[in-house]
This record gives structure tokens, sequence and C-alpha cells, in this order.
């Protein structure tokens, strides 16, 4: 990891980046912060001290730390089992999953292990962002249409509450779905429109003026304290989903950067990156927030409204500090209206072609995106366990492939060729133990046997086993065994374990 530096002092242009980023984070913390099952204020805790810490080591000068929905997803998943949703006690966890999550990034880039962040396969990773924003989405109907659900998985309460049109409250769905329309309208208009901020502004003002009598906000306390409460069996039973957060969490803000860095031809280093996040979440973890990470949003935002150094994102901070004397402003902010921003914002993660790509390119890689979808939303709130079951899929899928080894045959005379293409190891072996017996079987005439190993990809100690294997069979069999051809380093290693007497 590049020893970190203080970035150059901040210009103009970032204060102004700062501004327009501020306008956005503001509302969407609120928002993601109903994702992860927390009062509204706790998104601000977060908003103000991930930015900060986040930018003093980080490695893109562009990069947004924060609320982010998939990451808040996954918080609610992680705690829901654990603790009432909005009480003291979530928040308080959600407050120490945070700074678990952020040690482990932490750890992993000290380590230098910052690559883990790419051993997600990509079938496991669309599908599951894809599955998880259909999550979000279900969980933000009821609150569209003005209604509660007790249901614990998402999809349910949506299915519960859109079975009951005349109960809808049809103000509540006015409102979140001008929202919708606004945030997506705006972003089209332009990419420095405030819709976010326009729909909390224009849909408070209305709940105020106007009566609402549907749900709102309600009282934003900003009497913080540290949080407490915390059990040493709390943080054990947090460490398995602290580790999926940290590295899946990690997805977003890698791929932006990476992108960014190479558009302007410069370094991104992974591992600062994971301390600059890690480091973010540990801040947002004291203040009283919950796990955060980088928005590509924001961050694509950023970049456009002109940011030059790291400093833009602390001055992001620095902004909605400031603005937390006027939060009680918000108080009268329709739910309804977070629900439409919350859809709004997610609606473009679901990809609805992934699928079909998968299908066209890999039926086994379809299978595994297939069974990730499905496991994140069967098992919601659990969402985490989906991952799992995604990487144990796509684990499963490679171990098939592996062990499937071509091994053509011809006979020549007296002689019988083996051309085994693939990874020989144990798993393999039974494969091209099979091939042999039958071919011997087949044709009694064969006295020598010659194996090819220019096709072989890779071989390992276990490897040489399974030919010194094939080499007793064959030997059983009356036929003498030469192995021809191959990498240098797989000769050497054969002439070690088997003896340079098989080797020809």
């Amino acid at each position: 990891m590049a020893r970190p530096a203080l970035p150059p002092p901040p210009t103009g242009a970032d204060a102004l980046a700062a501004l327009n980023v501020a306008l956005i984070l503001v509302p969407q913390s609120l928002a993601y912060a109903t994702i992860a099952g927390l009062d509204p204020v706790y998104g601000l805790y977060a908003a103000v001290a991930a930015p900060i810490a986040g930018a003093l080591v980080g490695s893109s000068p562009y990069l947004q730390t924060g609320p982010v929905a998939v990451t808040s997803l996954l918080t609610f998943g992680a705690l829901a089992p654990l603790a009432e949703p909005t009480s003291a006690r979530f928040a308080a966890l959600a407050a120490a999953l945070a700074v678990l999550v952020g040690l482990v990034r932490v750890v992993i880039g000290l380590v230098r292990a910052g690559p883990i962040a790419f051993l997600m396969s990509q079938p496991v990773l669309v599908s599951f962002t894809s599955a998880a924003a259909v999550l979000i989405i279900a969980t933000q109907v009821p609150g569209l249409v003005g209604l509660d659900t007790d249901a614990r998985n998402p999809l349910l309460g949506a299915l519960e509450v859109m079975a009951q049109p005349t109960a809808w409250r049809i103000d509540a769905l006015v409102l979140g779905l001008a929202a919708f329309v606004v945030l997506l309208g705006g972003r089209a208009v332009s990419s420095f429109f405030p819709g976010a901020l326009v729909a909390v502004v224009a849909t408070t003002a209305y709940a105020a003026l106007a009566d609402y009598g549907g749900a709102t906000v309600g009282e934003v306390s900003l009497d913080w304290a540290l949080p407490r409460g915390i059990a040493p069996a709390d943080v054990v039973g947090l460490l398995v989903p602290a580790a999926i957060i940290a590295v899946v969490g990690f997805a977003e803000p890698a791929s932006i950067a990476r992108k960014f860095a190479a558009q302007d031809r410069r370094r991104w280093d992974a591992d600062r990156e994971f301390v600059g996040q890690g480091l973010a979440n540990l801040a947002s973890g004291v203040a009283g927030g919950f796990p955060v990470g980088g928005s590509f949003s924001r961050t694509a935002l950023n970049r456009l409204a002109g940011a030059r150094t790291r400093w833009s994102g602390a001055l992001t901070g620095v902004v909605v500090l400031l603005a937390l004397p006027f939060v009680g402003l918000l108080e009268q902010l329709p739910v309804a209206a977070l629900s439409g921003l919350v859809i709004a914002a997610v609606v473009n993660l679901v990809d609805v072609r992934a699928p079909r790509r998968y299908w066209g390119w890999s039926k086994p890689q379809f299978a595994v995106g297939t069974v990730t979808a499905v496991a994140t939303l069967v098992l919601a709130p659990r969402v985490d366990l989906g991952v799992l079951v995604g990487v144990g899929s796509a684990l499963a899928v490679h171990l098939w492939r592996e062990a499937r080894v071509q091994v053509p045959t011809e006979v020549q005379g007296d002689t019988l060729h083996i051309r085994p293409a693939g990874i020989l190891y144990f798993v393999s072996a039974p494969m091209v133990e099979a091939v042999l017996d039958s071919a011997i079987a087949d044709h009694p005439a064969v006295d020598h046997v010659v194996v090819h190993l220019d096709r072989v990809g890779r071989l390992d100690v276990s490897g040489v086993l399974t030919l010194q294997t094939l080499v007793e069979r064959a030997y059983d069999g009356g036929c003498t065994v030469r192995f021809s051809g191959g990498a240098l380093r797989h000769r050497a290693l054969i002439g070690r374990m088997l003896g340079e007497d098989v080797l020809g």
C-alpha cells in the first residue's frame, strides 16, 4: 500500500463540488437510514463522519463515501434477527457493526489483501445487487401507499399491501410518485439538478401547508450519545456479517474509482482505498451511524462538478454538518416521498438483461446467477446469506469445471496415446483412470502408453500422484508408460517424484 499523504490544499472547485454532492447526500442519507432499519437521523450522523474520515487516506480524488443502498440493506438483514428495527438496541448494534466493518477493511488494506475485492464473480455480484435492489424497492412499497406491514420478508410485505388497493392513501401515493418523477426527471435533464433536494423541499412544504394526514419523518432529534450496551457475544455474532459487508460493499467504490482512475490515467491503490473506507466506517460507528460505502452516483456527480482532490469528500461532510441545525425542518417530510426517492435511486441497479446475457455466454454461470438471486430473495431479510449461497455455488461450479478433464485417445500400432486437457489433480483422477482402463481393455495389443502433457494447464504434487496411479494401473495391465511434452516445471516435478526414466 502506498504511504498516504494529505492531498494539495482544497480548491474552489472542490468546495463547489462538495456543495452539489451534499444537496444530494442529505435526503439520500435520510432514506438509506430507513432501509437499514434506523430512524432517519442516523443517516445524517453517517453522512457527516464518513466522508471526512474516508477522505483522509483514500486513493481516489473523487470517491464520495456515506450511506449507500445495498450496504444499508445488508445492515438491516444482519441486525433484524437481533433487535427490533428503529429501537435503541438496533441503533447500537448498527454502530457496532460499522466499527467491525471498518476494522475488517483496515486490516485488509494493511495486509495488502485489496485484490480480495475482485474475487467475487460477476454473476454473483450482479445477481445479488439486482436482487437486493428488488428487495429495497419492496421495502418501500408499504410506505409509498401509506400502509404498514409486519411481514419479515420484504417481498411478502409488498404483496400484502398491494393486495389492499382500497386501503391505500392516494395522497401518499401521489407524493411518492411525484418524488420519484422529480428525481429521475431531474437526472435526465441535468446531472447537476438537485432532484432529491427539490422533491424533499416540495413534498415537505405540501405536507406542512395542506395538513397532510399521512406518515411523516416525525421528530428529528440530534441528541447524540456514544453507542452503548454492546456485549462481547454481540460482537462475535456480528463478525460474519461484518466481513461480508466489508467485501461486498467495497465492490461499488472499487468499480467507480477504478473507472475514473483509468480515464484520468492515474494509479488507484485498492489497499489504500480499503483503509480509507475502513476509517470511514469506524468514524460512522463512533458517531452513532451505520455501515457506509462509496456511492457510484455521488462520486460521478463529484467528478462532474469539478472536484480535484480528496478534500471534496471531506468538505461534503462539513457541509452536511453545517446543515444539521436545520434538520428540524424535515420533520414534516412524508414517508411516501422518502420511499419514492429510494425507489428512484435503486431502480437502475436491477439489471434485467443480465440473465439473458449469462444464458448466452455460459449456462453454468447463468445457474450461479440464478441461485444467487433466488437465495437473496428467499432468505431476506438475511441477504448476507444470499451472498454466501452465491459464493458457494460459484465455487461448486468452479470445482465441477476443473474436475471435467477431456482425455482423447489414439492408438498407433502397439502404442496408446493419451492427451489429457485440463487440470490434473485428485478430483479429476477418476475420469483419467477410467479412460485409461477402458482404452487398454479395448486394445489388448497395446504394450506402450504415451501420456502427452502439452494441454495440461496445471500440475502440482497431487496431480503427479494422479499420474503415478496411472503408471501403476498401466503396469498392472502389462504396459510401459512414458510422459511426453509439457512445461519444463511439470517435467521437473514428474522427474523428482516418479523418476527420470518415465520422461520421454
